[in-house]
């Protein structure tokens, strides 16, 4: 849409913003209008308009079989939208006119900053298709020409909170109409079933919204940011949940007004029990799941100080390096957990994790050196699944960079991750001493490499250990899917 705006118009950017929150708000006025809406902006040159944005009703069939933005009207000075733009007034057709055969009534709402037309909203209302008229079709009207209204004077959209599109309260969920007493006028069926579930037992036509829905709510709810009461009085566009002992409804209310002042409210509502109930369901699994994590996380810890504490009581070399590989081994499966129990994913960011084992490595694999170890670049997000793996891996490739590589002396071990096309690829460099010459990867009885081609098997991955050209020291590589 501002794509179009911007080719064709010469419109202020205060006027593209206007029309986006118009467009963003706009599907309430054409549900009750049972009306395809049209957005159309004039050229620089004012006789052409351009139709920039479209909408189809969802209470009623479509009047526009096909997409009709990008179209342009031009030079029709008998066309509706010609004249609304000229008049600045709401235009009518004076009948039902043929659009490919279907009876359809068309208006056009000038859209005015000032005296200056800046858009017109086109309204379709296919009369074939309508519902036989009743208090609810009577009630969706009237408030749909309210809103035309208003939204020629710009007083549509309503400013205060903004409709969430995944729980906001729609026409088809339920509506209340209010006047300005705030005594209830009409309830559509489904928002008296809402309020039947809230705890309501009379009738909600004639009674005040405020004094019938406040004694439903329990008394002891969560703070939210507008009290029930002054949501309800209709001070702005608000949205609330109100909850019960049996049950939970969102509510969006919306102040009206007419030529004459204020019209009264027009309340959606919504019940959302199920949807609520859900929702804590999952706040407590991944809460659970959170401490699972944790608890593991803690029981590692715990192996991984047994296990160093084991190896400084014994006096075999042998049996105390092979504890300390097993320290560290457990030490970085504990990382990951410990990751995934501050905020649980399906994925996580694993440049916490890498920059955690590269310290742990360089803090207690060297006895007669000081060892840098760098990352240079990022993981980003990796499958939770994976990570475990992928720690073990990087545990183990620098722990060997340090130990064979730079023989336990000074240096340096650089950690190159990049992520492309679905793959990660982690080439881990020391610069110390090469491969032996008769090396082979497949006949190598090193237990970390072997655990480290396990793994990366697992992964359904690739791993190769090289020397670097003339003496530069050695590099290991892994590739693995993330997809």
């Amino acid at each position: 849409m501002d794509q179009l705006i911007g080719e064709h118009t010469c419109l202020e950017q205060a006027d593209v913003e206007w029309l986006d929150r118009l467009v963003d708000e706009w599907s309430l006025l054409s549900d009750l209008a049972f009306g395809d809406l049209i957005l159309w902006v004039p050229d620089v040159d004012d006789n052409i308009f351009w139709a920039v944005a479209q909408v189809r009703p969802t209470t009623g069939p479509t009047s526009l079989e096909d997409d009709v933005v990008t179209e342009e009207i031009v030079y029709d000075p008998e066309h509706l939208v010609t004249e609304a733009y000229l008049s600045r007034e709401i235009s009518h057709t004076s009948g039902n006119r043929l659009n490919a055969g279907i009876p359809v009534d068309v208006q056009a709402v000038p859209i005015l900053r000032g005296d200056k037309c800046i858009a017109v909203v086109e309204i379709h209302s296919n009369r074939m298709g309508t519902r036989a008229p009743g208090s609810l079709e009577d009630t969706y009207l009237e408030v749909a020409q309210i809103l035309a209204e208003m939204a020629r004077v710009r007083k549509f959209p309503i400013s205060g909170d903004k409709p969430e599109p995944w729980i906001s309260p729609r026409v088809g969920d339920g509506i209340i109409r209010v006047n300005n007493a705030g005594i209830v006028t009409f309830a559509s069926p489904n928002a008296l079933s809402a309020y039947r579930r809230l705890g309501l037992v009379g009738d909600l036509e004639g009674e005040s919204l405020v004094q019938t829905t406040l004694p439903l709510l329990t008394a002891h709810r969560q703070p939210v940011e507008h009290p029930p009461k002054s949501t309800l009085e209709g001070r702005g566009a608000r949205e609330l949940d109100m909850e019960s002992a049996s049950a939970t409804i969102r509510v969006r209310v919306l102040p009206l007004h007419d030529s004459l002042g204020p019209a009264g409210l027009l309340v959606m509502c919504r019940d959302t029990t199920e949807l609520r109930s859900r929702e804590r369901q999952l706040v407590t699994k991944d809460a659970t799941i959170r401490e699972i994590h944790h608890r593991v996380k803690n029981n590692l810890q715990t192996v991984a100080a047994l296990l160093r504490l084991q190896a400084r009581r014994i006096t075999v070399p042998e049996a105390k390096d092979a504890l300390d590989d097993a320290m560290k081994r457990v030490s970085a499966i504990a990382v990951v957990h410990e990751i995934l129990s501050q905020a649980f994913d399906a994925t996580l960011k694993f440049d916490d994790v890498a920059d955690r084992l590269l310290k742990l490595v360089g803090s207690v694999a060297t006895t007669g050196g000081k060892v840098r170890m760098v990352r240079d670049g990022s993981f980003g997000h990796i499958p939770a699944e994976v990570a475990t793996n992928l720690s073990l891996v990087l545990t183990e490739l620098c722990q060997n960079a340090v130990e064979h590589g730079l023989h336990k002396g000074s240096g340096e071990v650089i950690v190159r991750p990049e992520q492309a096309k679905g793959w990660l690829k982690v080439t881990v460099f020391n610069a110390g001493e090469p491969l032996p010459q008769n090396f082979s990867l497949e006949s190598s009885t090193s237990l970390g490499l072997s655990i480290v081609n396990t793994l990366v098997q697992d992964m359904r991955g690739t791993f190769s250990l090289e020397a670097v050209a003339n003496g530069g020291g050695t590099l290991a590589t892994v590739q693995v899917p993330l997809i």
